[in-house]
């Protein structure tokens, strides 16, 4: 039962999200929104060895924006933080098998929360470091 334009991928995340939810006091943090269409993701990560050990998600917005979040976690998840800095928003978008394109900016918001998350897990690695 997909709706015109989405996949079966797309509906199955969407009705059965995965890694939804926060994680406390994470490694890594990213929150990143768009004032046109009113979605807001935020990326939580655990990063154990390297590794993205952990990756939850919390998105207000629309179904795709809530099915591209899902994916993106799982694409993520057992990935080092390099791998995970290079999975793209079109990368996102074909796993789901494709998005209509007036929806194609909510796999954009997905890998940027990812980046962000990534990215400032790398900083505060840094300062630990000094």
């Amino acid at each position: 039962m997909s709706q015109p334009g989405y996949s079966d991928k797309v509906m199955d995340h969407f009705m059965n999200p995965r890694n939804v939810g926060v994680i406390e006091d994470p490694d890594g943090y990213g929150k990143v929104g768009n004032p046109t269409c009113g979605d807001v993701m935020e990326m939580f990560i655990r990063v154990k060895d390297d590794r993205i050990e952990e990756i939850k998600f919390r998105t207000f917005g629309c179904g795709a924006a809530i099915a591209t979040s899902s994916m993106t976690t799982e694409m993520a998840l057992g990935k080092t933080v390099e791998e995970g800095l290079k999975i793209t928003r079109d990368e996102v978008g074909r796993e789901l098998g494709g998005l209509p394109p007036n929806k194609m900016h909510c796999s954009n918001l997905a890998a940027d929360a990812l980046h962000m998350a990534l990215e400032d897990y790398l900083n505060k690695a840094a300062v630990r470091k000094g």
